[in-house]
């Protein structure tokens, strides 16, 4: 594994789910982490888990990172405090089911702007930062299996991860060789958004079930894995750039037909 003793990670949705844990392993490996949310207890208890830094403390920023002005003013503190940004996790999204003829524009557009304008913004604000140092660096966008699938009463959903595919491989078309993009599109993962989703079909146990049932691996990955994917995708998979890795338990390539 390289060395990432000089490293500054920022992680988007930090607060908690794949975000958290992908700060804690980061952490864990000697890199400084900028834990970005938009809830600053829920933060400030996720830093409190992480390994400490040899060069000082990691840094909590609450963010909206849905607005340009408060992105480009958190990285810019981020730099200020702890160090030009090397690498970027975006794992910052929202996710809240409804049919078509159910679907307000507040709700499409809140969907698109934190899954896909939240990266993009991100993406903004860091890229040019690492140019401007001359080094290198690495980025990974965490999709969906939705990028894929088509899912009803997740149009907006699929919308915004399908568009953060398109965006990374363009960008990473654009950027390389010095700096690498690549998405991780899991597929169920046991987060306290897949709960929320589950809970607000009024059956949470049944809603469960058929998450359990449409795995061909039969289970929902745990926020952990999903975050070893993706810091493998970030530090490790050195010759991968505009590339997906599909942690989804088979649903995206196993079909679950009449022979279940």
């Amino acid at each position: 594994m390289p060395d990432v003793g000089a490293e500054v990670v920022v992680v988007t949705g930090a607060s908690s789910g794949i975000g958290a844990e992908v700060a804690g392993i980061i952490a864990a490996r000697g890199a400084r982490v900028v834990l970005i949310g938009r809830r600053a207890d829920a933060l400030a208890e996720v830093a409190a888990s992480l390994r400490p830094h040899e060069r000082g403390a990691h840094l909590s920023l609450t963010c909206d990172v849905t607005v340009a002005d408060d992105v480009e003013e958190a990285i810019a503190r981020a730099e200020d405090q702890v160090g030009t940004p090397t690498a970027l996790v975006n794992s910052a999204g929202i996710c809240k089911p409804a049919l078509l003829g159910d679907i307000s524009l507040a709700n499409w557009r809140e969907t698109i702007d934190v899954n896909l304008t939240g990266s993009f913004l991100m993406m903004q604000a860091v890229v040019p930062r690492i140019l401007r140092a001359g080094g290198s660096g690495s980025i990974v966008n965490v999709g969906s299996e939705a990028c894929y699938l088509g899912m009803p009463a997740y149009a907006a959903y699929c919308a915004s991860k399908a568009g953060l595919l398109g965006l990374s491989k363009a960008l990473a078309a654009e950027l390389a060789p010095t700096i690498r993009i690549n998405v991780l599109c899991p597929g169920p993962v046991d987060t306290p958004m897949l709960r929320a989703e589950l809970a607000g079909t009024g059956d949470a146990d049944a809603a469960w079930q058929g998450e359990l049932a449409r795995v061909p691996l039969g289970r929902v990955a745990s926020a952990r894995e999903t975050a070893e994917a993706a810091v493998w995708l970030l530090w490790e998979a050195v010759y991968s750039t505009g590339s997906t890795l599909s942690l989804d338990g088979g649903t995206t390539g196993a079909f679950m037909g009449a022979n279940k």
